[in-house]
């Protein structure tokens, strides 16, 4: 143990120019795994975005080349390249200083997303390398990065007859695990923006499979929502508006469907607020005012009624877009607005957008008020199937279902729960399990489309309501993570078509209703084995076709070979040494990389409209691999 006295000034780290962003990347990108890679893309593009909302930008390329790097290429102003006081050109200032940048007033930017003038800075910092070539004023002028610092200086190259800026990086394969991007990933929030700027073209170009995609909507977020609402029973048209105070702009396209989920999504200076914030409170609200107002005055419900904040948005998707002067998000990673004001704006915008919307057109708020009124009615009949289920202590945690055999530990980081298929399954991993830590849960045949289902359908299920007990966190409103019981939630289903199909049905079961749980990391699929593979007294096991032909290469001759139809064809050592041994087993954790894709798929595979679901499997089916598992 050191003395008090080793700790002197010599001690104390003096870290300089983009060293610190190197020391802790962490703090500026939120982590070096696949999205923190993905996000120095974002900050390169939100730059050129900013051009395009000032309307000095029409056109965003960016690259994936071959080389591993990204190119970002606009045609806006130029990032200002005359000296600065400092000595150092606007170039050198922004690409390698932090908390440089034209964003701190709003002489150049009267709204942007990028704020705290470190995006191009941190991306300097966490690559291998970065060049940086302006046009601007008819010249081209060039900079150049290595890890942050300076490899080429500052210099003119050349006249230039067009204006813009490029930007060119390779991440730091010493700083991130895996420096290759994915396209469809980025794929998302390309078209994202491009929906959000009305008339911006975008284009993504893949130089490693020669893949080209150009985004231009000129509907803006009105054909966001229609994209969204491919796969849904439309009850009307998308409603929009668009309106500008003195110190905001706010841009909302809606448009319910008769589904039982909303899917609403919101950004400000175009950064996603994953976390809504208050111009989603000030939606939300002035939503819930206006349709009681409404109904009540067309005599929808009756006086002593009242419409929730969650039956008025039950099946609406809806797109809210603010643009924000002095933008106040919680942490560099902008995932809530605080701005007390904007929902206030937001508010009074909607509500008399919104109230003069149904009373000019009844023919369309007939069916968006039945849809709602069902709503209402459905909320009420499982308040009432709640309240049996309280009252026989179905949802205390102390009662758990007959089924469930219990793991004896109690420390939630510490368990780990298997939902498995089937009482056959059940029987097998029982036996299998260690009983310290492993809890088993058998559920019996598929479990309930919940993304066709109203709410009291859902509780009313069995399997569900035994999930739920299980788990012992609540449900709905009354979820509280705080209560889980297990840190490991596995599905462990057979590998054919219906172990698939129960897996997708739990899948759609928690992305729906228990997402933070997806987000937290709890959620994992167990990857039980296709075959075991003998040669003498040597056992080995193979997860895929191509894994179980390098196992007979590997072993040579004649080898017996089991296919496994279910799970419950293992025996219990068979199962525990494959797929539940925490130090052989393999587990997929399952993330939501991208919201609005998952939500895109949850509708297409499990909804109710079959023509686009046919046109996926049209357009994928080629690609699958694996089909039956």
């Amino acid at each position: 143990m050191a003395s008090d006295s080793a700790y002197t000034a010599k001690e104390i780290q003096v870290l300089t120019g983009l060293d610190g962003v190197r020391k802790r990347p962490g703090m500026y990108i939120g982590d070096t795994a696949k999205r923190g890679l993905h996000h120095l893309v974002y900050e390169i593009v939100d730059n050129s975005i900013d051009e395009a909302l000032t309307g000095n930008c029409k056109n965003i390329s960016v690259e994936l080349r071959k080389d591993g790097s990204v190119r970002v290429i606009d045609d806006g102003r130029g990032i200002p390249v005359d000296m600065h006081p400092s000595g150092k050109s606007g170039l050198e200032l922004v690409a390698s200083s932090l908390h440089a940048g034209g964003k701190f007033d709003k002489n150049a930017y009267k709204v942007s997303g990028g704020l705290h003038g470190v995006g191009m800075g941190v991306v300097n910092g966490l690559s291998e390398w970065m060049d940086i070539e302006v046009h601007r004023d008819g010249k081209a002028f060039k900079i150049g990065y290595a890890r942050g610092k300076l490899r080429e200086p500052f210099r003119s190259i050349g006249p230039a007859n067009d204006r813009g800026t490029i930007v060119t990086f390779k991440p730091d394969g010493m700083i991130f695990p895996s420096v290759e991007f994915d396209y469809d990933y980025l794929r998302e929030r390309i078209m994202e923006l491009a929906f959000l700027n009305k008339g911006l073209r975008m284009v993504l170009v893949d130089e490693r499979t020669d893949k080209k995609e150009e985004f231009r909507y000129e509907g803006g977020i009105v054909e966001f929502v229609k994209h969204i609402n491919e796969a849904r029973n439309k009850l009307h048209e998308p409603f929009y508006l668009n309106k500008k105070t003195d110190s905001i702009e706010v841009e909302i396209a809606l448009q319910y469907t008769d589904g039982y989920t909303d899917s609403i999504y919101s950004f400000v200076n175009d950064i996603k607020t994953i976390e809504g914030g208050t111009h989603v409170v000030g939606f939300r609200t002035a939503l819930t005012r206006v349709v009681n107002d409404y109904a009540k005055s067309s005599k929808y419900i009756k006086e002593d009624q009242k419409i929730t904040g969650d039956d008025a948005i039950e099946g609406l998707t809806a797109i809210i877009s603010a643009k924000v002067q002095e933008p106040q998000f919680e942490g560099q990673t902008k995932t809530k607005l605080g701005n007390s004001e904007v929902r206030g704006a937001v508010d009074s915008i909607t509500y008399d957008a919104l109230k003069s919307y149904f009373e000019e057109h009844p023919q369309i708020a007939k069916p968006i008020f039945f849809k709602i009124h069902n709503s209402m009615e459905a909320r009420e009949a499982a308040q009432k199937a709640k309240d049996l289920i309280r009252r026989k202590n179905v949802f205390e945690s102390s009662v758990l279902p007959g089924k469930l055999a219990d793991c004896s530990e109690e420390d939630p980081a510490k368990c780990e729960i298997y939902f498995v298929e089937g009482d056959s399954a059940g029987g097998s991993s029982k036996g299998a399990r260690d009983r310290r830590f492993q809890a088993i849960l058998p559920l019996r045949g598929k479990i309930l489309n919940v993304e066709k289902a109203p709410i009291h359908k859902i509780i009313e299920s069995d399997a569900i309501r035994n999930i739920v007990l299980s788990l012992g966190a609540g449900f709905k409103e009354d979820f509280d993570p705080a209560k889980l019981r297990y840190h490991k939630i596995i599905i462990m289903t057979d590998a054919d078509v219906d172990g698939s199909h129960i897996r997708t049905l739990i899948l759609t079961l928690f992305y729906r209703y228990f997402k933070s749980l997806i987000e937290k990391g709890y959620l994992y699929i167990a990857q039980p084995p296709l075959y075991r593979i003998q040669k003498g007294k040597s056992v080995q096991y193979a997860y895929s076709d191509a894994q179980l032909a390098d196992v007979l290469k590997a072993v040579g001759g004649e080898a017996g070979i089991q296919r496994y139809k279910g799970l419950g064809e293992m025996n219990p050592g068979q199962l525990w040494e494959t797929t539940m041994d925490p130090e052989t087993r393999t587990l997929k954790k399952v993330t939501i990389e991208d919201a609005l894709l998952a939500d895109e798929l949850f509708t297409l595979l499990m909804g109710d409209l079959v023509e686009p679901r046919r046109a996926f499997i049209e357009k994928h089916g080629a690609s699958v691999r694996n089909l039956d598992i």
